[in-house]
């Protein structure tokens, strides 16, 4: 019996995680929102307050689409600001600059000692 006492105190453990995961993920969308209005967003939270189990299904219920959407666009966001960054961090590539040098060398921008000079500190 003290094994069943374990894995049911388990079981219920990991039920709250989840459940405060989820009441965590409504009321930070409810503060991300900007369709509603701070009347709006105290009342929501006042709901998941006092009654948290009909606050947080009603609220994924009739704001679930826009919550989907949020994260999507949060995501998508978070992913070209990464990108971004890591561009900018990146820079040209030595590919890059060789084909840059050949088009000044062929608009006779530069020499060709000048270009081979600069080809071979890009190579080294």
């Amino acid at each position: 019996m003290p094994l069943l006492d374990i894995l049911w105190s388990i079981f219920v453990f990991f039920l709250m995680v989840a459940w405060i995961w989820v009441v965590i993920g409504v009321i930070s969308d409810l503060f991300r929102s900007p369709d509603l209005g701070g009347v709006s967003k105290g009342i929501w939270v006042l709901l998941i307050i006092v009654i948290p189990w009909l606050g947080v299904l009603s609220y994924m219920v009739i704001h679930g689409k826009g919550m989907q959407e949020r994260n999507i666009q949060t995501l998508a966001d978070a992913g070209d600001r990464q990108r971004a960054y890591i561009q900018s961090v990146a820079g040209t590539s030595t590919a890059d600059e060789l084909s840059k040098l050949a088009e000044l060398k062929d608009k006779n921008v530069i020499t060709d000692a000048e270009f081979e000079a600069q080809k071979s500190r890009l190579l080294s």
